[in-house]
Parts: structure tokens; sequence; C-alpha cells
């Protein structure tokens, strides 16, 4: 496997694109959006600035990591020639369904596909192509370049072979992985939501402040983040379309919180706006 190309430039897309050409992977990066890529370009070359001055990498290895990787806002072009393409376009089945649809008519017969998707069946996008047993979904964490695992999830179709290929890419990656069979919200964001949903029940009940109750999580359970703390990071909308589509398919237990839904619609939507349970616009955050 020698050529990755990535769909999709925001947080995940150009955290992906990283991984990947420091691996040793030949990767582009795609997105429609021109600014966007911009965006994922300098910040790249911000977190290899950083690799370097903290000895995470050396300066030889980031450059020809560098050299490695091109933007592109053309797909059917790129994927012509790749081995693997990884999707990592919002979790919106109707824009997935486009991508797999096109890059399944353009690939080459050997190519894999595979979803950063965090809760959608690979199953149901393995069907918009005519290779459902070369689909598998792969979940990266954000950041990509600090957080060590890679969740893949086999769909009904998804052979040993992709399934192989798979995990040793992700290793490539520098990456540790688990291969967990298909099943909505599969094992991390099963239990994240949960965790964020109540934390989130637990705020509106003025149970306590978002300080106490992320301080209590991370120092009485040992985790590394505050439920939110996480949600900020991630997003606000994306944990609520998480949590929507678990309570579609699991139930009661994944009810999105009420004060969730406020936040979301009030456009308070966690880091990349500025604001969401803490607020990023000054020095002191606050509820």
């Amino acid at each position: 496997m020698k050529k990755l190309v990535v769909i999709g430039s925001g947080v995940m897309g150009r955290g992906i694109a990283y991984v990947s050409c420091l691996g040793g992977f030949d990767t582009v990066l795609i997105d429609v959006d021109e600014k966007q890529l911009l965006n994922a370009e300098r910040e790249i070359n911000n977190i290899f600035e950083k690799g370097i001055a903290r000895g995470k990498i050396i300066q030889e290895d980031a450059e020809l990591a560098k050299a490695r990787l091109n933007y592109s806002n053309f797909l059917a072009d790129n994927v012509k020639d790749a081995d693997l393409v990884i999707e990592a376009v919002p979790e919106k089945i109707d824009i997935k369904k486009t991508i797999f649809e096109v890059i399944d008519q353009h690939a080459p017969e050997h190519c894999l596909f595979a979803s950063n998707t965090s809760t959608m069946s690979p199953t149901e996008i393995a069907s918009f192509t005519k290779r459902p047993e070369k689909v598998i979904a792969m979940h990266f964490f954000n950041p990509v370049h600090k957080m060590p695992l890679v969740e893949i999830i086999r769909g009904l179709e998804t052979s040993d072979e992709t399934a192989g290929a798979i995990q040793k890419a992700a290793i490539q990656m520098g990456k540790e992985t688990v291969i967990v069979n298909e099943f909505p919200g599969f094992v991390t964001s099963r239990i994240s939501a949960l965790v964020g949903n109540e934390a989130f029940y637990m705020l509106q009940e003025g149970l306590g402040s978002p300080e106490d109750i992320d301080k209590a999580i991370k120092l009485g359970l040992n985790y590394p983040m505050g439920p939110f703390e996480l949600g900020d990071l991630v997003g606000l909308d994306t944990r609520l379309n998480n949590l929507k589509y678990l309570h579609e398919k699991l139930g009661e237990k994944y009810r999105p919180a009420p004060l969730l839904e406020q936040y979301v619609k009030a456009g308070r939507l966690g880091r990349k706006t500025g604001r969401g349970v803490y607020d990023y616009r000054e020095s002191v955050t606050t509820k």
C-alpha cells in the first residue's frame, strides 16, 4: 500500500493526512472548499513545527513527510491510482453516499475504502459501492496526531483481507488498533456519548459547575479530559448528532439532554465557535 487519499480537510481529515504522510504514505488531502484546504495546510505545517520544537520528530523526517503530502480540490483524478481512500466528511449519510459512489466509480479495483465515522454503519456505507468486501470504518480520535487509538469496525461483508490491510496501515501510521464488529456506536462512541450526555443532565439539574463536574471525572475516574472539555473539543453539534443516531438505534438511554440541544440551537458548539460549555473568547472560562 503506497498511495492514500483523505477526503475532507476538517479537523479529523487534516489530522489523518498528517499521520498518513508521516507514516510513509504518499498522501493527498482533498476538499472542495479551497479556504478550508488552505487552513488545513497551515495547521498541518504548524503541527510539524511544534513536533520538531518538542523533539517528537526530527527536521529531516518532517521535510520528507511534507514532501509526501499534496492538497487538491479534485476527487476523481486523485483516486484513480489510490490504494486506500479514507473519507472524513461530516456525519451525514447523503454526503457519504455521494462520495462513495464517486470513488467506487473511479478508484482501481484493488483500492480499499474506509470511513472515519464514530457511529454510522460501515455496512450501509458499503452498499453505496460495488465492492462491499473492501469497505470498513476507521474511527480516529481527536486530536489525531496525539490520540493513539484507531477503532477498526468491520461491516457485514468486510473481508478478512481488508481488515488485516487496514490494521497494518493504521499501525504504519503509529497507531494502536482494536478490531470490532459493527453495532451502533461501536465501543468508544457508546461509552463517550453516555458519559457526555449524563454530564449535561447533571449540569441542567444544578448538581455542580462544569469545572467541578469535569474535575470529578478526571480525578475520580482518571479520565484525561472531562466530558465538557471533550464535548467542546469535538463539537457539541457532533455530540448531539451522535446521540440522536444512538437514540434512534439503541433507545431511551441515549435521549439527548435538553440543555445540550439548547446549547447547539444557541450556536454554542465548542472551541470551533469560540463558545460551548466554556467560553474560549476570554482568558477566564465560564459556564
